[in-house]
């Protein structure tokens, strides 16, 4: 089901992400300056840098949350300045986006949040009385397979651990079928193992599904060991664009110049 989606995304456009001289920025301060960045469909791409750098500006001008300063940006074939209104919502239908925190609805079960990824797709009624499709059923129960958790379908999500949470954000993300996945820190509140078994999942969705993946990390060994592509930020400029095993101390240095972690993390890869 979610496989035919992805060989469509796949044939109609060669690359998802296509940016130019991009620049972006709150008012006068400018966070992103002048980046050139092609992303291709299906590629799971880590962004790597410190606080600040501009990895969370990148990642919102992505599904147009924040504009362009100056510049091209293209996603998706699109060129998300130009989209308003209807044009916009069903742009934003194809991505995915996972959050840091989660945002579920705690004392809703899993379905329901899980489900709340269609609503673009569900007539207010249905939507407001939690009436699903068979079709929108089979989607959620094989997005929850996915991710390890259909026999937590009608359990509130209150009662889940961090990392089953951040799973059914993922599950919840799958049943857009997107052909874009941004996730924005997804495991800096998780423990090692539930972290492991999230990036594990979102390389799944990108080997399997053909979705592209553009997630903004802070732990090293985890773009190494999970991305195609690692793109390092500093100061709103890339600074390293290649391969995880490209990622030697120098680079890391580079990456982390000025932040207080930058010795522990070159003392990784030393």
């Amino acid at each position: 089901m979610f496989r035919n989606q992805a060989s469509t995304v796949q044939e109609t456009a060669q690359s998802a992400v296509v940016a130019r001289d991009l620049r972006l920025g709150y008012g006068a301060r400018e966070v992103v300056r002048g980046i050139d960045l092609e992303v291709p469909q299906g590629q799971f791409l880590a962004v790597l840098g410190p606080s600040g750098s501009g990895k969370t500006s990148l990642l919102l001008s992505l599904n147009a949350s924040i504009p362009v300063l100056s510049g091209s940006l293209e996603v998706l074939g699109q060129n998300p300045s130009n989209l308003r209104s209807a044009s916009l919502e069903r742009f934003r239908s194809r991505i995915g986006f996972i959050f840091q925190s989660f945002h579920l609805v705690g004392r809703a079960p899993v379905l329901h949040n899980v489900a709340s990824g269609m609503l673009a797709e569900i007539p207010l009624i249905p939507s407001l009385l939690r009436w699903y499709s068979r079709d929108q059923y089979a989607r959620i129960l094989e997005a929850l397979a996915m991710v390890g958790l259909e026999e937590r379908v009608l359990d509130r999500c209150d009662k889940l651990s961090g990392g089953q949470k951040q799973r059914v954000a993922i599950a919840r993300a799958l049943v857009q079928k997107p052909a874009l996945i941004l996730a924005d820190e997804p495991i800096s509140a998780l423990d090692p193992r539930s972290a492991e078994s999230v990036l594990a999942i979102l390389g799944r969705a990108s080997r399997e599904l053909g979705i592209t993946v553009v997630c903004n990390l802070h732990h090293l060994e985890a773009a190494r060991n999970h991305a195609d592509r690692v793109v390092g930020l500093n100061d709103g400029r890339i600074v390293y664009d290649g391969p995880p095993a490209g990622l030697d101390a120098q680079a890391v240095r580079d990456i982390y110049r000025g932040d207080r972690d930058a010795p522990a993390a070159a003392a990784l890869v030393a």
